[in-house]
């Protein structure tokens, strides 16, 4: 008898009440609106998605959290593409509290780290993960803290005590920093193996992230384009009817789709074994990264290039999908992973592997 993987009702129902909510607070208006304010971020609606219980979903009971796993968070981060939420809860919740988590859980931090993922979970503080292969902080100013480092070491430090420096992105919802560390302010939690473990994790975590937010963009941006073809007439008829427009469109749907199994493998991998979860992981981000550009790309043809114009809403879900196709690996990084997994001569290939006995980065004895 074949494994069901299909979302349990509880998942389903758990996301659609959360996209409700996201659907009634991050509407376009509202997004152009923090455009305009110093901070970026709604602080009311930040303090009604940690009252939800979202920012501790993955964090173990033990810990205080719900001690649920990535595949009960996937969907959320795809929705959370679809509605082009500016705040970057998708990054705290599947990036940071796990890594929080997998210092703890190691033995590392002592008590204060565990007051931080307490603060995390109630959304009172936020941390920032300044990666080796994204070293860009999204909201970096707002931070209470960083966890950064070089090569294998993971230190923690005082976001007061970090140098920041702007840099723009195509993106206005984003408020992207560059981090400076002043190593005497900062305070070791792991290096060697420990850390490239650690790393290796926050790493796949985060394209898995960005994964999952593109297959929601895609799906907005297709969503947005057939309302407008649909309203949009032109010698009498509505321009959807046209033969040329149906399979702009259909080409993204059919890309979308393809995309999503990906990404869904890649979350139960990532919740399996996230520090054996590249090829997956890859997999996914290079699969959505294609599907948002593809749907970014044609649906600003289908509103006659308009799209882009300030004043449409589509650019604010195309300038989403541009920035998070590069951010945590672009594709030829990714690629790189791929071909580096496929390339080995005892990968486990083929169907049986997908979902079966072993990870899929397992490989057998030579």
């Amino acid at each position: 008898m074949g494994m069901d993987f299909t979302f349990t009702e509880d998942q389903l129902s758990f996301v659609d009440a959360v996209r409700g909510m996201l659907s009634q607070e991050v509407t376009p208006e509202r997004i152009r609106a923090r455009w305009d304010t110093d901070t970026g971020v709604d602080t009311e609606f930040m303090t009604q998605v940690a009252e939800l219980g979202v920012m501790g979903m993955l964090i173990p009971e033990t810990l205080g959290g719900l001690g649920l796993g990535a595949t009960d968070f996937v969907m959320l981060a795809q929705a959370c593409g679809e509605m082009a939420v500016p705040e970057p809860i998708v990054e705290q919740v599947l990036v940071v509290a796990p890594l929080l988590t997998d210092i703890l859980e190691r033995g590392l931090g002592g008590d204060s780290l565990q007051a931080m993922v307490d603060d995390l979970i109630s959304g009172q503080m936020t941390v920032a993960v300044s990666h080796p292969i994204n070293p860009f902080i999204n909201f970096g100013d707002r931070s209470n803290w960083v966890l950064a480092g070089q090569g294998e070491e993971v230190c923690l430090v005082a976001r007061d005590a970090v140098a920041l420096a702007s840099k723009k992105s195509v993106d206005p919802s984003r408020r992207l920093f560059e981090a400076e560390l002043d190593n005497a302010n900062a305070t070791p939690l792991a290096s060697g193996d420990v850390g490239a473990d650690l790393w290796r994790r926050t790493l796949n975590r985060g394209a898995l992230a960005t994964a999952a937010q593109l297959v929601g963009l895609a799906e907005a941006m297709v969503a947005q384009s057939v309302r407008y073809t649909s309203d949009r007439a032109q010698f009498g008829r509505a321009i959807g009817t046209n033969q040329a427009v149906k399979h702009l469109l259909a080409d993204v749907a059919v890309q979308i789709e393809y995309a999503k199994p990906v990404v869904y493998r890649a979350a139960y991998t990532v919740e399996v074994s996230p520090s054996r979860a590249d090829f997956a992981v890859s997999h996914a981000k290079v699969a959505a990264s294609r599907a948002a550009l593809l749907a970014a790309r044609h649906c600003i043809q289908v509103h006659g290039a308009m799209g882009y114009t300030w004043e449409c809403d589509l650019q604010i879900w195309v300038k989403r999908a541009w920035a998070l196709a590069r951010e945590w690996g672009d594709e030829g990084f990714h690629k790189n992973r791929i071909h580096e997994w496929l390339l080995q001569s005892n990968a486990l290939l083929g169907p049986e592997f997908t979902f079966g006995r072993r990870t899929l980065t397992d490989t057998v004895a030579a």
